[in-house]
């Protein structure tokens, strides 16, 4: 029994042609990602920039087989153009794209969101949320026509204030508008746009949140199926689902991959801790 379900899971993704962002060291998500690719038949590639570069293709070197990382700063129009030129030479399509990509100043994070200038919280919704549309539109003519997949990593900010996230939270609000608008414009091509929002995993960039192990004890006590921060696996394999063939009927949707975290009012407690509280 077990054999069969790993042959069928194998079979999700076996062929995708996929183009990963974000991977920067074995804690990341993108990793997580870009490891069950592998192992599940796709054939991969990285993108990085700058000093960044080296970490990543440092990290690369951890996967089951060789990848090749390229340059992308999604902030620069011609560096996305050249990835597409790559990918159109090498593959001539792309299946799936993940958008793992964000980043705000320090000033826009910590406690700071009052005193935040503009041009910081403009460059944190610029990197987190427009550049989804950016590398997506810009990959578009490898992605349409063939039921494409985008998908992003979210952290669910829509309708609560978390601690300490400050204008990367109102970001990451953003960047869910921001697919579903590209799910709108992008269905009638055969593109599919999803976001999965994530429960708090201890990557680098959670990390360089102030404050930022308040999150982990959140879940831990509040997710009724329970939440390890240390294991991304949960989160890559819908990403991978929504890189599949069985999601062609999902666009411009926010997949929770939490523990149930989001649909919960309070922490979780036992029956006797309950009984005590009475």
């Amino acid at each position: 029994m077990r054999r069969e379900s790993t042959t069928i899971r194998h079979m999700l993704i076996e062929g995708k042609k996929l183009l990963i962002t974000g991977v920067l060291n074995p804690d990341s998500i993108a990793f997580a990602v870009a490891r069950e690719a592998q192992a599940n038949g796709a054939e991969i590639l990285l993108t990085s920039f700058g000093r960044v570069r080296s970490i990543t293709e440092k990290t690369a070197k951890r996967l089951p087989k060789p990848v090749e990382v390229l340059e992308l700063d999604v902030n620069k129009p011609e560096d996305i153009d050249n990835v597409r030129e790559r990918l159109a030479q090498r593959w001539g399509r792309v299946d799936g794209v993940l958008h793992a990509i964000a980043y705000a100043p320090p000033d826009a994070l910590g406690g700071n969101f009052l005193a935040t200038p503009y041009e910081s919280a403009a460059t944190a919704f610029q990197t987190s949320a427009y550049s989804f549309k950016s590398i997506v539109v810009g990959l578009l003519p490898l992605l349409e026509g063939h039921d494409g997949s985008a998908v992003t990593l979210d952290f669910d900010n829509s309708h609560v204030a978390w601690p300490a996230y400050d204008w990367m939270g109102v970001a990451k609000a953003a960047l869910e508008s921001v697919t579903r608008y590209l799910a709108r414009d992008l269905g009638p091509k055969r593109v599919r746009v999803n976001a999965v929002s994530a429960g708090f995993v201890r990557t680098m960039a959670a990390k360089g949140i102030p404050g930022s192990k308040i999150f982990g004890e959140l879940f831990s006590t509040r997710a009724p199926l329970g939440w390890d921060p240390t294991d991304a696996t949960p989160v890559a394999q819908a990403v991978l689902f929504l890189f599949s063939d069985w999601s062609r009927g999902i666009t411009g949707e926010i997949i929770h991959v939490d523990g149930g975290f989001h649909a919960m009012g309070a922490q979780m407690y036992s029956p006797a801790e309950q009984q005590a509280g009475e």
